[in-house]
């Protein structure tokens, strides 16, 4: 019906001089988000959950990171 594909697309941006990538981890239930601490404030913006491996390594993909270490925070 509905044709897709994936398009190779460029990774999202974010600001690296001013956001730092984290995962929210959740001590009670597990729970693991993906997204950026800002340096000045420390508000933490989420933008993904993550469920397993795969979603970690989309979410280093969509964002450009590599293999750099990602800051866990509880």
């Amino acid at each position: 019906m509905f044709i897709t594909r994936k398009l190779r697309r460029e990774p999202r941006r974010w600001n690296s001089s001013r956001q730092t990538p984290a995962i929210r981890c959740s001590i009670c239930t597990g729970e693991q988000e993906a997204g950026f601490i800002d340096r000045e404030t420390g508000r933490f913006t989420g933008v993904m959950l993550l469920q397993d491996e795969t979603d970690l390594d989309s979410f280093r993909e969509e964002y450009g990171l590599g293999d750099e270490s990602i800051r866990k925070i509880y």
